[in-house]
């Protein structure tokens, strides 16, 4: 079959797109198109892209299914790499976008477009307001591109493309191949990666926080890959590194919802001698026999969102997982497992006044909590809360949406003092002395040292940090 018939036979009226189609296509190709995928550095002024980073996983994904059919370069401007003004050795741009980031990569969108470049925009940002990012590009991809990628890949080849790749259905994760870091890691930058393999086992949040993107992106409904191939993952990367105690973190959004597999999934790790560390939810945290396992497995620190002390804040974002009579009990069972805790409390809700500033500090000293991240709240474009806040938000700028700019002014408090007490709570958990209470007993590793870091980024803290 000659191309010219392929396009026919595969022409967005018939919608006739398949594996089978994509490949005879592919094999057809006298060029294979080169595509530069770019993850773009962020301009905000706290450290989200400073310093050691995680290897950028989602775009290491699009770099495993386009290496099968195109040749690929590989961009992550985080750790120095930079995107060339020239772009004529390449025929597709493709980048991923944060909010926090959009604005530079419809930067670098805009000057693809400009040198006549097919230019496709995926990521947390273009999907929430794809028709925004329709400005800055060829095509949009909407949530993960996995689910479109048959589609996509046939209408490269054969230069028809949509402005927007939505997929009807969300696929399986059991077809989901194995990321191949190679792209990433052939970076000169490369050891600017942080240690810690990222790796996926599931997707999806039903729960609907009205704040998170993530049941647009993933859906919400829970997916899962099979337990033997994420553990034929963590099994490659031990073989590649010659040794056991490879450091794995999960990116999952909620790895723990359906407790069954959670259990076989660590049941079986705790046999395989990996470290890890995940987000988690705190939906069955507080029974002992599940941190015992967490730590068994290998867990070194579990990200929990605590958000508020405030039971009404939690009620009115709808985090019915959290419950505040068990957050002692799920401190107390994962140290007493030596796990440590990475604590995640948000502020600026209309529900926040003075008191929850000490209320957090005193929950936090008591408790231990080893890493206390503090962030201020951020109605995130395309979720319910961002429709809901919207006349009442300070600004559009989307380089400051990062969780560490100030976006309203709380209803029981004046903004001023919420980034006055918002900076206090900060430096106060991160003195020397602070520190010293919180991680007494704690082994000397790499919290510590974070826990340095912020001691010395908290004492340059000022309000105006935050506008």
């Amino acid at each position: 079959m000659q191309i010219d018939q392929l396009e026919t036979t595969l022409s967005p009226e018939s919608a006739t797109y398949s594996k089978e189609h994509l490949k005879q296509l592919a094999s057809e190709q006298k060029y294979r198109k080169k595509w530069l995928l770019v993850q773009p550095t962020s301009s905000t002024s706290m450290m989200v892209d400073s310093g050691t980073v995680s290897m950028p996983l989602n775009l290491i994904m699009v770099s495993t299914l386009a290496g099968e059919l195109f040749d690929v370069t590989f961009i992550d401007e985080r750790i120095g790499d930079k995107v060339p003004q020239d772009l004529s050795g390449y025929d597709v741009i493709a980048i991923t976008s944060r909010t926090l980031n959009a604005s530079k990569a419809y930067a670098i969108g805009d000057a693809a477009l400009a040198q006549n470049k097919t230019v496709i925009l995926g990521g947390v940002h273009p999907t929430m307001l794809h028709e925004e990012a329709c400005e800055h590009c060829t095509s949009v991809v909407y949530g993960e591109i996995e689910s479109v990628w048959t589609e996509l890949a046939t209408d490269v080849i054969l230069g028809k493309m949509k402005d927007v790749y939505r997929a009807e259905t969300l696929k399986p994760m059991t077809a989901m191949l194995r990321p191949d870091f190679s792209h990433a890691l052939g970076s000169k930058y490369a050891k600017k990666y942080s240690a810690l393999i990222p790796i996926l086992a599931t997707k999806g949040c039903p729960v609907g926080c009205n704040f998170c993107t993530t049941p647009t992106i993933y859906g919400k409904s829970h997916r899962s890959r099979e337990i033997g191939l994420v553990l034929d993952e963590m099994r490659y990367h031990q073989e590649r590194l010659g040794k056991k105690s490879v450091s794995f973190s999960f990116m999952d959004d909620n790895i723990s919802f359906k407790p069954k597999f959670f259990i076989e999934l660590l049941e079986e790790m705790a046999k395989i001698g990996v470290r890890w560390n995940a987000n988690i939810s705190m939906n069955f945290l507080h029974k002992p026999e599940i941190a015992e396992l967490a730590g068994r497995s290998g867990c070194d620190l579990m990200s929990i969102g605590f958000e508020s002390l405030n039971p009404e804040t939690l009620k009115s974002v709808h985090k019915g997982s959290n419950r505040l009579d068990n957050y002692e009990k799920v401190v107390g069972n994962l140290h007493k497992n030596g796990v440590a805790i990475q604590g995640y409390f948000m502020f600026g809700f209309d529900n926040d006044s003075e008191e929850s500033f000490q209320m957090t500090y005193d929950f936090i000293m008591e408790n231990q909590i080893e890493f206390p991240v503090f962030s201020l709240v951020t109605p995130f474009p395309g979720t319910p809360y961002f429709d809901e806040m919207k006349s009442r938000l300070r600004h559009f700028d989307w380089d400051k949406y990062d969780t560490y700019h100030y976006m309203f002014e709380p209803t029981k408090m004046p903004g001023e003092k919420l980034l006055e007490n918002f900076v206090k709570l900060q430096r106060e958990v991160y003195t020397g002395r602070a520190i010293m209470k919180r991680m007494k007993g704690k082994p000397l590793n790499w919290v510590w040292f974070v826990n340095y870091m912020m001691h010395r980024f908290t004492k340059k803290l000022k309000p105006e940090t935050y506008l």
